[in-house]
């Protein structure tokens, strides 16, 4: 019996040929790609709100004036890479150039910039000579010409001081300072000594470098073994479900916890005191170059000395031992100051300065200078300890300005150096106050884009900035009731409708049935709460 015959294809189509393929549409037409690349004009303007609430978090200040015409500040200052380049040789002379927080962004917005953090006695070098007249500062007026901006081979101040941060080298080891390679936390040096007197200039330090283990230290450290996990047994001794497939939750978690662990600040080396130990530093240097302050070390108000070894003396005890001989050494000096207390105590009388400091209004300098002489006859310094021998840091506590001897000896010493006799203010620029929004959260305002856009304009000729507004609004008057159709609808926006509406503006007849037929052939289009 002969089989039965195949079955011929209902469509006409004989053997062999290939099946013809149904048309499909693009899969730009498609509606998911449409809702993926549409949105609602609502969404577009919280968007854009969003992103300008980001601009002011992160520029939260004005940036309207120049910080030169108020003189030396302890202020934020930036050293710009592109218009003054560090030589290549280290060793070749530099003449570094720092700029205040507003010309960081107004006249060198661009560039390669260094965050050098706060320098005392700083006044802004934008638009002097230690930069190049093509780098002119936007911000000052122009005395020649009595307009804004244009300023440039100014006198800079000679009391400026430098440091290799302005080479984008930072702390003892010299390092150029990379944000996406550092791990750990960097320290400031309070700063006595310049470096030209020996000192750090208020330099960077990683505690590594502090105690000469260097930068990396940590990663000479003995990996922790993990733990195997116990297996959890039911309390029936049953067995344990069986999942067909592996929760991904697991496999996300261990990602995440590998992540953690590889961004995880190192810890401490050791003799380094925890970050709530101490409220600022002197590093080696600046001890080194005022020496009459190592007597301080290890008394009321200042933590013990923190010994700066070199790579070949200094070792890495094991996380363990390390702990140990910590509490040890922390616990025999503590015993150490009470007993230095104690005997302090005992042979001078008690001052109560914080007390007069609160109740006296006068700044601090003005009011020691009036009590230092006769009242206080004893001098604390003279009943310090010796200084202890080596090169050390000298870590502060809050209260160490009351500690120090303010007598009429040991006075002059602190006089060069206020940070020693109160605390300093940052200078900080004014809060900017247009523009303030209600979407993102943001508390501070520096204005929208298009305040920014106006501000701008100022800056340009006359005639040109005329035309340009009147442009600008003519745009705006059209565009307006376009987008506003379309936010009271909810109804997403398409490039179809943009290219449709902008072909009438200009009255391309072409374009506009194209768009037309476009929008008829895939229209998609729904109200979000449709879907």
């Amino acid at each position: 019996m002969d089989p039965p015959p195949l079955p011929q294809p209902s469509n006409g189509v004989s053997e062999g040929q290939d099946a013809p393929v149904a048309p499909t549409k693009a899969r730009t037409e498609s509606f998911s790609a449409r809702s993926d690349d549409s949105q609602t004009a609502a969404d577009f303007i919280r968007d854009q709100e969003q992103l300008e609430a980001d601009a002011r978090e992160a520029l939260p200040y004005s940036i309207e004036n120049c910080t030169k015409p108020l003189g030396p500040l302890r202020q934020s200052v930036f050293s710009c890479l592109t218009c003054n380049p560090p030589p290549a040789n280290v060793s070749d002379t530099y003449e570094a150039a720092g700029v205040c927080y507003s010309c960081s962004v107004q006249c060198h917005g661009e560039h390669t910039l260094v965050e050098i953090f706060t320098k005392r006695n700083f006044t802004c070098d934008c638009g002097t000579t230690r930069f190049p007249a093509t780098s002119p500062c936007a911000l000052r007026i122009n005395e020649t010409i009595k307009t804004k901006g244009g300023v440039h081979s100014e006198e800079p101040d000679v009391n400026n001081k430098y440091n290799q941060n302005f080479r984008n080298r930072f702390c003892g080891c010299e390092c150029d300072y990379d944000p996406f390679q550092q791990k750990g936390t960097m320290f400031q040096c309070l700063g006595l000594g310049t470096h030209e007197t020996g000192g750090c200039g208020e330099d960077w330090w990683h505690p590594g470098c502090l105690v000469g283990l260097g930068p990396r230290w940590f990663e000479k450290l003995p990996k922790p073994e993990k733990e195997p996990q116990p297996k959890q047994e039911t309390p029936d001794a049953s067995l344990a479900t069986i999942a067909e497939e592996p929760a991904p939750e697991a496999e996300t978690n261990g990602d995440h916890a590998i992540d953690e662990e590889d961004e995880e600040d190192p810890p401490p080396p050791p003799g380094f005191p925890a970050d709530d130990e101490f409220e600022a530093f002197l590093c080696f240097k600046c001890v080194d170059a005022h020496p009459w302050i190592k007597r301080y070390a290890g008394t009321d108000g200042f933590l013990a000395p923190v010994y700066f070894k070199k790579d070949e003396d200094a070792t890495i005890a094991p996380t363990g031992d390390t702990e140990a001989s910590k509490k040890r050494k922390a616990s025999d000096e503590d015993d150490e100051v009470d007993s230095q207390s104690s005997k302090r105590q005992k042979a001078e009388p008690e001052t109560d300065e914080a007390s007069t400091a609160a109740e006296n209004p006068q700044p601090q300098t003005e009011r020691l200078l009036s009590t230092s002489a006769p009242e206080s006859s004893t001098c604390k310094f003279s009943l310090l300890p010796a200084a202890p021998q080596g090169q050390f840091s000298l870590f502060l506590k809050e209260d160490f300005r009351d500690k120090i001897c303010h007598c009429a000896s040991c006075f002059p010493l602190l006089v060069p150096h206020p940070q020693l006799l109160e605390e300093e203010e940052t200078y900080e620029p004014p809060v900017s106050e247009d523009g303030a929004s209600d979407h993102g959260g943001s508390t501070h305002g520096s204005g929208s884009l298009l305040d920014r856009g106006e501000s701008a304009l100022r800056n340009v000729d006359r005639v040109r900035a005329i035309e340009g507004v009147m442009a600008y609004n003519h745009l705006k008057d059209k565009l307006t009731p376009f987008f506003k159709q379309f936010a009271e609808s909810g109804q997403t926006i398409s490039a179809e409708d943009i290219k449709e509406y902008f072909a009438k503006l200009r009255g391309d007849e072409s374009a506009i049935k194209e768009a037309g037929e476009a929008a008829k052939d895939g229209d998609h289009r729904r109200e979000q709460s449709g879907y």
